[in-house]
C-alpha cells in the first residue's frame, strides 16, 4: 500500500488526516447541520478528537486511508473522506488463466465513503473533483476491479450525487448498521467497475470544465 499520500486537483486537496485537523474539521462542521441528518459528523471537540483517532487507528491497521478535504477555492478544510473496505481477493483456488490478470493490482476492491462536507462546500466542485481524484487513484494506481460507495437509503441527496458520478445502484442492504439518529440504517449500495470508469471519468471532467 502507498505511504500516506495527497491527492490534489484544481479545486480540492485531499491530505492525510492528522490530529492537527481537529479544529479545522470542527469549524467545517459548524453552522447549519441540517444536511448531516444521515451522516456521522461530530459537533464538539471531544467527539471530533475521537472521530479522528478512530480513523487514524484504522489507517494504522492498514484497512482505511482517511483524508481531510481542503477546498483550494476557500483556502480551508471543509470536510473529510476516506478509502475503506480495501480488499485483496484470495485467488489461490482459481485455475491459472481462469481470471485474466488475477490479483495483479494492489487491491481488487475498495470502498469510498465516510464523506462529509461543511455547508459552505456543498454544491461546489469540491465533491465532484474529490471523487474524480479518488476514483482515478483506485483504478489507475491500484488497479482495482471495482469501487463501491454506499449511503443511508433515506439520503436522497447523497444517492443522487453518487448516481451523477456514473455509479450503478446495486440495491439496498437492509438493517445494515446503526444510523447517527439512533435508528437502524438501510444502506443503498452503488458501484463503479474498472471498464466503466473511462467514460464516467470523461463526463466528470466535462462537468468540472477542465
Amino acid at each position: 500500500m502507498d505511504t500516506p499520500f495527497t491527492l490534489e486537483g484544481s479545486h480540492v486537496r485531499l491530505e492525510p488526516l492528522a490530529h492537527h485537523h481537529v479544529d479545522d474539521l470542527l469549524e467545517a462542521a459548524g453552522g447549519d447541520r441540517a444536511s448531516f441528518a444521515y451522516t456521522l459528523v461530530p459537533g464538539d471537540r471531544p467527539t471530533m478528537v475521537a472521530y479522528v483517532e478512530r480513523a487514524l487507528a484504522r489507517a494504522e491497521a492498514g484497512d482505511q486511508i482517511p483524508f481531510a478535504t481542503r477546498s483550494l477555492d476557500h483556502g480551508r478544510v471543509v470536510g473529510s473522506t476516506r478509502y475503506y473496505d480495501m480488499e485483496r481477493w484470495d485467488w489461490s483456488a482459481v485455475e491459472p488463466g481462469a481470471a485474466p490478470a488475477a490479483g495483479s493490482g494492489e487491491f481488487d476492491l475498495v470502498g469510498i465513503g465516510h464523506t462529509w462536507l461543511g455547508p459552505s462546500a456543498q454544491r461546489t466542485p469540491v465533491n465532484t473533483e474529490a471523487k474524480l481524484l479518488m476514483l482515478d487513484h483506485a483504478f489507475f494506481r491500484w488497479g482495482v476491479r471495482a469501487v463501491r460507495l454506499q449511503t443511508d437509503a433515506r439520503n436522497v441527496r447523497s444517492r443522487a450525487a453518487i448516481t451523477r458520478l456514473g455509479c450503478t445502484h446495486e440495491g439496498v442492504l437492509r438493517s445494515d448498521r446503526p444510523a447517527p439518529d439512533g435508528t437502524v440504517r438501510d444502506s443503498a449500495m452503488f458501484s463503479m467497475l474498472a471498464a466503466e470508469w473511462p467514460d464516467a471519468r470523461l463526463r466528470l471532467i466535462e462537468r468540472l470544465g477542465r
